[in-house]
């Protein structure tokens, strides 16, 4: 990747440090700045852009990877949109 990343998930379900807190999933972190300049070339508001990328984090700490295969890809892909569907409902 030659790019700024946009968001980084860091797992908490993973390690020998797994059960100390089972109810977390772990950590999403967003760059402000990337995930703004993001939004202003796809035409979304900023608050969308960060939505869009705190369900793609999650998705990560769920064990959802879109670099592994194209089925795994697709999978993701169709879990984010069901997600976003269900947050413009609100």
């Amino acid at each position: 990747r030659y790019s700024p990343t946009n968001v980084i998930a860091f797992p908490m379900r993973e390690g020998k440090f797994t059960n100390i807190s089972p109810q977390l999933l772990g950590d999403v972190v967003i760059s402000v700045e990337t995930a703004h300049k993001e939004g202003i070339n796809a035409g979304i508001s900023m608050e969308e852009r960060l939505i869009q990328l705190l369900i793609h984090g999650i998705l990560h700490l769920f064990g959802y990877d879109h670099e592994t295969t194209e089925q795994e890809t697709i999978k993701m892909e169709k879990k984010n949109e069901e997600l976003m569907k269900l947050i413009e409902k609100t």
